[in-house]
């Protein structure tokens, strides 16, 4: 049986000769779209800039978003981490300690 809520789309990065097919939620097909634009925006803004090959600006991209994934994520975890520990602090005052 057929998943009625995923949909295929095809995505072109840079200069690549055949675009990526993908099959994706249906209510994912914003951020890939986003993401696709993104990626495409910082290529050729990079070419322009950069010039070379198109897989060494591509590589310089994957790395861009790479570092910019790691930092958010290392974020995000200290947010979760100062989230738990007022929750604790918080249980503590409320006399709920399990």
């Amino acid at each position: 049986m057929a998943d009625n809520n995923k949909v295929k789309i095809w995505i072109q990065l840079a200069a690549a000769e055949n675009p990526i097919a993908l099959s994706i939620n249906r209510d994912e097909e914003e951020n890939y779209r986003k993401a696709e634009e993104l990626v495409n925006t910082l290529w050729k803004k990079w070419m322009a800039r950069f010039g070379g090959k198109s897989e060494d600006v591509l590589g310089r991209v994957a790395f861009q978003f790479a570092r910019l994934y790691l930092e958010a994520y290392g974020e995000n975890r200290e947010v979760n981490e100062f989230l738990t520990d007022l929750d604790h602090q918080l249980d503590a005052l409320l006399g709920d300690d399990e």
